[in-house]
């Protein structure tokens, strides 16, 4: 009956869908500012995650003797008052008969009345526990972290707001059938033991709460999911590799595509070069420029001069070797210049005139 009075009292209240019933008036205590629980994820999309309560605080998962002290603020949120009744019929009436736990055999809906009176709401400032967690770390030899950190499917969660009760509040239910001129026409004398059902609690009490999820990395450090776009977790080994193996990707493509560009540019180049060559001069395959008064192709190896690269086609990344050469010109210090026989031999010595 606890559980239906509180689930009602979020579904009227609202808050964009980050309040949480709370499900238990056992367990009501344990939903204090600051407090852990476990939110357990649903094999189904559909279903809700489940919030599990733990003895435990943030306080003690932390690295350190140093305690959290951000403040927490409180206020008057509304003063509710609610009467209702419920069809037994439907998604809601199914759990509605689960909750309220009374006889509601011969009936179609069930009246609930719960008076909460004014309720306040305690939530913890989050600019200020932000900062001191800046530098604090997690405990892994906690239990509650071991426990957790073993389960893919739980989240741990830090309650940072909550909604309680302030004076002692009463939750009545009676099963009975719909009237037409009246909202339940009662039958006394056919009301069996067991259809009507009332409980007190008293102040303080909290029947609401909302949280944020804990993201736990490797090294202990950690985040509080501030958004509902981030989600809690722990990080896993595969997690780091996979983003690692990512990086050494994205470099090696980027280095890559490096690579081709160079290689586009030194080919463009060597093109215009040719180009050029060929447009002002036709040229054959015999044409070895040993006119008179020209320099003149030699074989190097003829002179102990090894093969090498041809200092205008074989000095990128394709190193075109030749055995050809000039001994007028010098290159880099040597008194000698590598050039294949055609073209390069007249294009170098057309572009040093």
């Amino acid at each position: 009956m606890f559980a239906a009075a509180t689930k009602s009292f979020v579904k009227q209240v609202g808050d964009g869908g980050r309040l949480v019933p709370v499900p238990s008036l056992s367990e009501a205590d344990k939903y204090q500012p600051l407090s852990l629980v476990v939110k357990k994820k649903r094999c189904f999309l559909l279903q809700r995650a489940k919030f599990t309560s733990t003895p435990f605080t943030l306080n003690d998962i932390l690295l350190g003797d140093r305690e959290i002290s951000a403040g927490i603020s409180s206020y008057q949120l509304l003063n509710y008052e609610d009467k209702s009744d419920v069809s037994l019929y439907g998604r809601r009436g199914n759990h509605m008969v689960n909750d309220v736990g009374i006889n509601v055999a011969g009936s179609d809906s069930i009246a609930v009345k719960a008076s909460f009176g004014v309720v306040t709401k305690h939530e913890v400032e989050v600019t200020t526990l932000l900062k001191e967690l800046t530098t604090r770390k997690i405990n892994f030899d906690h239990c509650l972290i071991r426990q957790s950190r073993s389960s893919r499917k739980a989240v741990l969660c830090v309650v940072m707001e909550s909604i309680r009760t302030t004076r002692q509040c009463s939750l009545s239910v009676h099963a009975g059938m719909r009237g037409e001129a009246v909202r339940f026409h009662i039958i006394d004398e056919q009301n069996p033991k067991g259809r009507d059902k009332a409980i007190v609690f008293p102040a303080h009490t909290t029947i609401a709460f909302s949280v944020f999820e804990l993201f736990i990395y490797l090294d202990g450090a950690f985040d509080l999911c501030v958004t509902s776009v981030s989600k809690g977790g722990f990080e896993r080994e595969e997690t780091t590799t996979f983003a690692v193996l990512y990086r050494l990707r994205n470099i090696l493509f980027e280095r890559n595509r490096r690579v081709m560009d160079a290689i586009a540019r030194s080919e463009l180049y060597m093109d215009d070069l040719f180009s050029d060559y060929y447009y002002d001069k036709p040229l054959s395959m015999t044409d070895f420029s040993l006119r008179e008064g020209t320099h003149v192709r030699v074989n190097l190896l003829n002179h102990n001069i090894p093969k090498g690269p041809c200092v205008l086609c074989g000095m990128g990344n394709y190193k075109r070797e030749t055995v050809y050469g000039c001994f007028e010109c010098s290159f880099n210090g040597q008194k000698y210049v590598r050039l294949h026989a055609v073209p390069c031999f007249d294009v170098w010595h057309k572009r040093i005139k």
